[in-house]
């Protein structure tokens, strides 16, 4: 077996003769950080990531590139389960990288290591800590994503809540700036809010919109019209002056368009003319 190999394999053994040391030195510097419990949680996943650094220095880096992708994946998982953030998980592995490090060049001294061998021991272990940390991030990432994004879709829903006022009426009061995604959930909860309430008058109140531009007044037209093909009478109240003046100055057509400065007086109106 060619002598580098021997060396790495040595180094690896010294690596985990050290390895309880390494951890309690760890929890150590964490015990103000964090509790008891969450400190022996990262235990298992600490003693993971110094066996993956082992056997990159000291076998091929397949099988450690294998384990680093389930590793990264329940870590990232355990630092989400225990409300850790992704510094912390990076710190970790900064931290054993270091230490490690510092056993691998002890090593490489103690046995007179040639420079061009020193490069390529501390090579294959920089490799494989680029790897955790790039897994980490990347992992992380696409779980927080998922979280953000099924957030925003429940905050969306709840935004837009159909409201029925009396068995044929309804209202959809919307409230903060509306999106083009905005629109089109307003068009889906329009319409099917509508079929399942049986109602014959949905009231679009823009009591709470503070901006009405091309897109909005567009997607709102769009809205109304899709509701009359369906049999609802769709009826915009809250329209104040300003949003008015701009949707005239924005050249959108209200001729069709049955309007109402509240939605009290809407609700009244509609109320004395069909009931």
């Amino acid at each position: 077996m060619h002598t580098l190999e021997i060396l790495m394999q040595d180094i690896g053994v010294v690596v985990k003769r050290n390895k309880e040391l390494l951890i309690k030195q760890k929890s150590d510097l964490d015990y103000n950080l964090y509790s008891k419990e969450v400190n022996k949680e990262l235990q298992t996943w600490r003693e993971e990531l110094i066996d993956i650094f082992i056997n990159s220095i000291s076998i091929d880096l397949e099988s450690p590139y294998n384990h680093l992708t389930l590793w990264g994946n329940k870590g990232v998982n355990l630092l989400i389960e225990l409300n850790l953030s992704l510094e912390t998980g990076i710190e970790e592995v900064r931290f054993y990288r270091n230490s490690i490090g510092d056993i691998i060049k002890t090593e490489s001294i103690r046995n007179n290591v040639s420079i061009s061998d020193f490069y390529e021991i501390i090579s294959k272990f920089d490799s494989i800590v680029d790897q955790a940390v790039h897994l980490l991030s990347l992992n992380y990432s696409k779980i927080n994503y998922a979280r953000i994004s099924a957030a925003e879709i429940t905050a969306m829903e709840l935004s837009i809540p159909v409201i029925q006022i009396t068995e044929k009426m309804g209202v959809l009061p919307l409230v903060g700036d509306i999106d083009t995604k905005r629109s089109q959930e307003l068009m889906e909860k329009a319409l099917n809010s509508a079929v399942e309430l049986h109602l014959s008058h949905i009231f679009i109140d823009l009591s709470g919109v503070p901006i009405i531009d091309t897109m909005v007044a567009n997607h709102l037209i769009n809205v109304i019209e899709a509701l009359n093909l369906v049999g609802v009478q769709a009826i915009l109240s809250g329209l104040r002056p300003e949003i008015a003046q701009t949707m005239v100055q924005l050249g959108i057509n209200m001729e069709h368009i049955i309007t109402y400065s509240s939605l009290h007086k809407a609700i009244k109106h509609v109320q004395s003319t069909t009931y």
